[in-house]
């Protein structure tokens, strides 16, 4: 019996011979020969996935032998792959990192693959002297004392996309010029045309840093991947969100949304009064210049609280009291958005301004790739002094493509 290899290359041979047939004696291919050829198709493809399948069998079979055989109790654990655990049901980007490691935080200390005398384990009778007040025994506080992102951040307001290269090009359009019109059979059609388009070139954006953490507390891989999630991936993200709306462009840094030219801007008005009215005319504005419409500001901590603790004529918070909603209905609004909009409230910010944006459509936050995490111990003298260097970094690059679809709306002067 013909193996499935035979079968497939007689298949492909038969189709191979009938349209060099046809092609020599100066014939298309007629709907019967079509629907052969698609038969024969069908045929090769379905062996193919069996010789995948067996392929695939095989490396099972022989990842599993390479596994040798386990421990009394011990479970063996994994996707099937022979690698351990996957990434791919990692929920977070620490968990992602420790599943991808796994046991493998051996090799951080330089274990694998060189001599290991092992733990020396002291004698039971042994005597040791231990400074005043110190325990002989001694656990290691591993609670992370670090600010939850709860809120969304510039990035979730913006558009997102993923390159291949290392820059995008786009056009920045002015005005429009003409427009659609109802038109007459056989009449001229009205050209629309977007005034000096310029074009841009964004490249991608490095963002990195590293911290340096000792063998006690890597060796726990619970805690290495809080330590990632909460400390290492939360600076990255504030400091990506600086970035993108206040970079200058300026050697390494992103050229922010706050600085892009043709951004609008709207007045401080006179009074405290009027900031409301201020942020209002900024959506306005938006919606006049380009047809879109705002989705989002973003407002300094300081800013928010001016509008958050503002009091109608009766003495009430506009937004709701501290215990029950205005006039006691309703329950506490918790950082209730400003007409409607989505309002990040971060100190990136600049104070006494608010950008108020149609986000999604304006701009794009384009990543190559994720945040990429790696640690090593030949950081300066971390191999000496038992430490572990987690670099985390990521590949960004900010896309405005309508910058009048932004305004920086100035408030009133704080009064003392």
């Amino acid at each position: 019996m013909a193996t499935l290899k035979e079968q497939r290359a007689a298949l492909v041979k038969e189709a191979n011979d009938l349209v060099a047939s046809r092609k020599s004696k100066g014939e298309e291919l007629s709907a019967a020969d079509r629907t052969k050829l698609q038969g024969l198709i069908d045929q090769v493809k379905g062996i193919d996935k069996d010789l995948a399948d067996i392929a695939k069998d095989s490396e099972i079979k022989s990842a599993l032998e390479g596994l040798g055989a386990p421990d009394d109790g011990q479970e063996i654990k994994g996707d099937g792959s022979g690698k351990g655990p996957g990434p791919e049901s990692a929920k977070s980007l620490g968990d992602h990192f420790v599943k991808s490691v796994g046991d493998r935080v051996g090799v951080l200390s330089l274990r694998d693959g060189k001599l290991d005398a092992g733990e020396f384990k002291a004698p039971a009778t042994q005597t040791t002297t231990w400074p005043a007040g110190v325990p002989i025994l001694t656990d290691y506080d591993r609670t992370i004392v670090q600010a939850r992102r709860e809120r969304p951040t510039i990035a979730d307001l913006c558009g997102s996309g993923s390159i291949s290269g290392n820059a995008i090009s786009y056009f920045v359009e002015a005005a429009m010029q003409g427009g659609f019109a109802t038109v007459a059979e056989g009449g001229a059609k009205p050209q629309i045309s977007f005034d000096n388009p310029t074009a841009v070139v964004d490249a991608l954006k490095k963002i990195a840093g590293w911290i340096d953490m000792t063998d006690e507390f890597i060796e726990d891989l619970g805690f290495l991947k809080s330590e990632i999630d909460t400390r290492l991936l939360y600076q990255l993200t504030m400091f990506e969100e600086a970035q993108l709306l206040n970079g200058n462009g300026s050697g390494q840094n992103v050229l922010g949304i706050r600085n892009r030219s043709g951004v609008q801007v709207q007045a401080a008005p006179a009074t405290e009064a009027g900031n409301a009215d201020a942020v209002f005319s900024a959506m306005t504005k938006i919606s006049t210049a380009t047809a879109l419409t705002a989705d989002a500001l973003v407002i300094h901590p300081l800013d928010y609280e001016r509008f958050r603790l503002s009091k109608d004529g009766n003495g009430q918070y506009f937004g709701g009291g501290y215990f029950q909603g205005q006039y006691g209905t309703g329950s506490v609004l918790e950082s209730p958005n400003l007409w409607g909009l989505r309002t990040v409230v971060t100190t990136a910010a600049a104070q006494g301004e608010v950008l108020v944006g149609a986000f999604r459509v304006g701009a794009t936050v384009y990543r190559k790739g994720g945040v990429r995490v790696e640690a090593a111990n030949t950081h300066a003298d971390n191999f000496t002094t038992n430490k572990v260097t987690v670099r985390a970094e990521e590949r960004v690059a900010l896309a405005v493509r309508y910058p009048a679809a932004f305004v920086k709306a100035a408030l009133a002067p704080v009064t003392p």
